[in-house]
């Protein structure tokens, strides 16, 4: 069976057309666009249906003559909502992206509900979930049409149903984490209507079908957040196993089993994937500004263009007592402080371009170390190694960077596509073609295993300057 598995994100669209053995066919990748202006950041919903059609036809032409597929799976960007006409599918708002703040104020004002909507859907409250996006695009743009993530406005622009699945639907602020399906209370809260809402469906299972890609309507077997997919295509299928995604943002996950855990740490909790009617659960956090952070580099004129990253960093030792807060889009878990902004602290006379760009790659570990460390907490013991896939895996000094700084070995995925082989398996298993989620995923390869070169007193020292950082630019409370 093959499968066009599609992985919507942030900054481009990559179609897959994957074999019974995982193995990748064709491939095809459609940049798309994002507006950022302060608090606002925005991307145009048609930009996004387009980049997806022109990714998946590409992915298929790649494969010459095996470019056919059975089924369609997809995955998407997760916090990311817009309104849209039910009845014609016309977008009628932009579509809101996650790094988007300007809800903050919906927070604000919900900030005596914080701990039982944290109880029920196991998310802190911030602006970087859905729900608070969807409320304030229903107070601020339009009262039109229906409010979701931006999954179901493509499920049901490429002409399968009105639905989103249980992983996708556990970012929002909106779904009760236990029962995996909305919760009432919180929709309240928010001024939602649970009635209005897609229904919530299995990760794994017929979503309607398409014919948007070309010949015979095929079905969508397949649906998941991307971090969730990516998840499920490292092979994290037991509680205590983690990864990273490094990619716009970076993104830990670890697996808690059939229990979903409240974290006692800052961490999020989420399905990561429900099977028939079944979830599993994993914690979460995020990292904003990764792969952002080096684009923001380049358009300053810091690095020529984002290929410099590596070498340049690699030509200094250390940063040079320089320290990178990748605060951008503010600060996500385990500290959720939306204010919180950027910062180079520890800058000297004698501070190059080198020791910047070093001084991001391992901001930007230091971070990861920290969500790895929270995880450690809540799951009552670190993981014995992190699986990592995304674009930013091929700089070389943050994999070392993260080695060092975890204590830990990295294990690198043997592809920087993980989330579209993740849903892909998830559609395979949704479609019958596999008896269980091990099987769909298959042998899991790492391409190479980085360990740590640094002693354990060096790296508690580096992340201690690392955290001292954070509390300079964006002290606790604020």
């Amino acid at each position: 069976m093959r499968i066009l598995a599609i992985d919507q994100g942030t900054s481009a669209t990559k179609a897959l057309l994957v074999g019974p053995g995982q193995q990748v066919l064709g491939s095809a990748e459609v940049p798309v666009g994002v507006r950022a202006d302060g608090d606002a950041v925005e991307a145009d919903p048609e930009e996004l249906l387009g980049s997806v059609l022109a990714a998946g036809r590409a992915a298929l032409a790649a494969a010459g003559a095996r470019g056919s597929a059975d089924a369609v799976a997809l995955a998407n960007q997760g916090e990311t909502v817009l309104a849209w006409d039910r009845r014609t599918g016309r977008a009628l708002t932009p579509a809101i992206v996650w790094q988007d703040r300007r809800s903050a104020g919906v927070c604000a004002r919900l900030a005596p509900d914080a701990g039982w909507l944290a109880e029920v859907t196991g998310l802190p409250l911030d602006p970087y979930f859905a729900g608070p996006k969807m409320t304030w695009l229903r107070e601020h743009l339009t009262r039109d049409g229906v409010v979701s993530t931006v999954d179901a406005w493509l499920l049901a622009r490429l002409g399968a149903g009105y639905l989103t699945d249980a992983a996708t639907a556990s970012r929002t602020m909106l779904l009760d984490l236990d029962a995996a399906d909305w919760s009432p209370r919180a929709c309240a809260a928010f001024g939602l209507d649970p009635g209005d809402l897609p229904a919530v469906s299995d990760c794994a299972g017929p979503a309607g079908e398409t014919s948007a890609f070309g010949g015979r309507p095929v079905p969508v077997t397949g649906l998941a957040v991307d971090q969730q997919a990516a998840l499920a295509a490292q092979g994290c299928l037991a509680a205590g196993q983690a990864k990273c995604t490094y990619g716009t943002g970076a993104f830990l996950l670890a697996t808690t089993g059939p229990r979903a855990v409240r974290s006692a740490s800052g961490l999020s909790a989420s399905v990561a994937w429900r099977l028939g009617g079944v979830a599993t659960y994993c914690l979460d956090g995020q990292v904003y500004t990764a792969g952002a952070a080096v684009t923001w580099l380049t358009r300053l004129g810091l690095l020529s263009r984002p290929e410099e990253l590596d070498p340049l960093a690699a030509s200094v030792a250390d940063s040079g007592g320089v320290s990178f807060v990748p605060a951008l889009a503010g600060l996500g878990a385990p500290h959720w402080r939306p204010a919180a902004r950027g910062a180079f602290t520890g800058l000297s006379l004698s501070a190059s371009r080198a020791h910047l760009a070093r001084a991001v790659i391992e901001g930007i570990a230091a971070s990861v170390a920290l969500l790895a460390r929270a995880a450690a907490r809540d799951a009552g013991a670190p993981p014995s190694a992190l699986r990592v896939d995304g674009g930013l895996t091929r700089s070389a000094v943050l994999l070392q960077a993260q080695a060092d700084l975890l204590q830990a070995p990295v294990e690198v995925h043997r592809t920087p596509d993980a989330t579209a082989l993740g849903v892909a398996a998830l559609a395979r298993l949704g479609a019958g073609a596999s008896g269980t989620l091990a099987e769909a995923v298959g042998p899991v390869r790492a391409e190479k295993v980085v360990e740590p070169r640094m002693s354990a007193d060096e790296a508690a020292g580096r992340i201690a300057a690392f955290e001292a950082a954070v509390e300079s630019v964006a002290p606790a409370g604020r």
